[in-house]
């Protein structure tokens, strides 16, 4: 059985995206061993991973990703030589995703396109619930009048319950393409 999970990825990475990947769908996302970028070791083949970001308080999605595998492929180029070596050359469009990062490795998805348009409403941010490996379930700290004034609980991937993918999902899913994006 699949599961859901949530990343948030920085201002500095979508401040990238924005720029040049808006509308594209990601073919690679990148996990790390070092809290700059985050650990995608509990996130399994034909899992989904939302990716969040937060801007003046509102959680966007940016993107659904569903895990395809975790392996490094022809399409990640040739391994590096020297450290000056990009480590992932065939992804050099989507390095802001993390391949320069601490012990980075390739995390081949499947992606809706990226977007900054799909804010999470309010009343939703409030009863978003993840579920730890004991099966104990939180919510976001820190949303007040359904804004989220501090985003350390998002930081990091987490595993969300099954009602709260459900509806992420049908945010995302409800939510028409923008025109011009594809």
């Amino acid at each position: 059985m699949s599961a859901a999970f949530t990343a948030l990825w920085t201002h500095d990475v979508c401040r990238e995206l924005r720029r040049h990947c808006v509308g594209q769908r990601p073919p690679v996302a990148f996990s790390g061993v070092h809290q700059s970028l985050p650990s995608w070791t509990s996130v399994g083949v034909g899992d989904d991973v939302f990716a969040l970001h937060v801007n003046r308080h509102v959680v966007y999605v940016v993107s659904r990703l569903r895990v395809v595998d975790k392996q490094r492929r022809s399409c990640c180029g040739a391994a590096p030589a020297t450290w000056r070596d990009p480590a992932y050359a065939g992804h050099d469009d989507w390095a802001m995703l993390g391949a320069g990062g601490c012990g980075a490795s390739p995390v081949h998805v499947e992606a809706t396109p990226i977007r900054f348009d799909v804010a999470v409403p309010g009343d939703l941010l409030g009863a978003l619930t993840w579920r730890n490996r004991r099966g104990e379930q939180r919510t976001l700290k820190y949303v007040v009048d359904g804004r989220l004034e501090r985003s350390v609980s998002l930081q990091g991937v987490y595993r969300l319950t099954d009602e709260s993918a459900a509806r992420l999902g049908a945010l995302l899913d409800g939510s028409p393409i923008p025109t011009g994006t594809g």
